[in-house]
């Protein structure tokens, strides 16, 4: 029996009457694949243009990951380049600051010598005066 179309796969239903096997695949020695086959046929050039695609896709994907990680690297070594200059940057203001305030303490710490110095010259001065009145004899104006 040759095939002319799907629908001769199926035997015809039969004449009002007796109960007989209606609906059910006549021959099938071909199967589906035969009936698939030519299909699958024409879809092989889009299934090659769909790999094809799907390869260039990777192919992109992986550039562009490649660039991103480049992107990414240039990125860090320009921010740890900025870290080590603000770093030093700090540095120098902490070590300004420092240097500044020890100058004022020091120029604070110079003006309370000159002060004290100041102080123990009035009073060795006044000391002294005491000490020369107490060795001279009030009564004669001379050292005993």
């Amino acid at each position: 029996m040759t095939l002319l179309s799907i629908l001769d796969r199926f035997r015809p239903a039969g004449a009002p009457g007796s109960v007989g096997v209606v609906g059910v695949p006549a021959v099938d020695n071909m199967g589906p694949a035969s009936e698939l086959a030519p299909v699958f046929a024409a879809l092989e050039p889009e299934v090659a243009a769909c790999a094809e695609q799907v390869a260039a896709a990777r192919n992109a994907a992986r550039s562009s990951i490649d660039a991103a990680h480049e992107h990414a690297a240039a990125l860090l070594a320009e921010a740890h380049l900025r870290a080590d200059a603000a770093r030093a940057g700090a540095a120098s203001a902490v070590y300004d600051e420092a240097t500044a305030g020890d100058a004022a303490r020091l120029a604070h710490a110079h003006e309370q010598v000159a002060h004290i110095e100041a102080l123990g010259q009035g009073r060795a001065q006044a000391l002294a005066s005491r000490l020369a009145e107490a060795l001279v004899d009030p009564g004669t104006g001379t050292l005993p």
